[in-house]
């Protein structure tokens, strides 16, 4: 094993040196992802996968932690191959920085997009607006008293404060419409539907 790179000139010898410890580093980012250690792949032990993200249109990140092994690793393993297959020093450079430089592109696409696929769960009222639902407690009439309804928003029925403009009370299991959203927390609502 000494000998056989102690045959080797200096600039093959750089490729190894980038070549073992950025697959070695690779393949630990790679299990640590599959198996659910992927808060630590990116260096930050203590936050889970949902606040790494940015669902609100976060940036395209291209110099992460992830994206720099993966670099090296495609750098390296196509330096060697073009050392193999006979290229100058020239082209195995610019092909192998080329090749670094693509893998860093494709894998910051890929998290870029995922992380456009990552759902909020944060509950909106003003998704609230239009929806139907049904009296779960009675609610007075001409905005005398509240009551509740059950809702579903965004995919989950919610007990939610309301009240009404509507004249009559509104008893148990009147199907009603969502107007409005009165100080982001109580629903307006009406038997009138639109």
């Amino acid at each position: 094993m000494a000998e056989w790179f102690g045959n080797m000139d200096y600039f093959e010898k750089m490729y190894w040196f980038f070549a073992i410890p950025s697959s070695l580093i690779f393949l630990i980012v790679l299990v640590m992802t599959i198996f659910g250690g992927d808060a630590v792949a990116d260096g930050d032990m203590d936050v889970d996968i949902e606040s790494d993200v940015d669902t609100d249109g976060g940036g395209f990140q291209f110099f992460t932690f992830r994206n720099l092994v993966a670099f090296f690793t495609i750098f390296s393993w196509s330096g060697l191959s073009c050392i193999k297959a006979g290229y100058s020093t020239s082209v195995t450079l610019t092909v192998s920085i080329l090749c670094g430089l693509v893998m860093m592109f494709i894998m910051s696409s890929i998290f870029y997009f995922l992380t456009k696929m990552v759902e909020n769960g944060t509950m909106r009222m003003s998704n609230a607006v239009g929806k139907t639902g049904e009296v779960y407690l009675p609610i007075k009439g001409n905005n005398q008293g509240f009551g509740k309804v059950q809702i579903s928003i965004q995919g989950a029925v919610h007990e939610i404060q309301a009240i009404t403009h509507d004249e009559e009370d509104l008893k148990v299991g009147t199907v009603v419409q969502v107007t409005k959203v009165i100080d982001n927390h109580i629903l307006l609502v009406t038997t009138k539907f639109k």
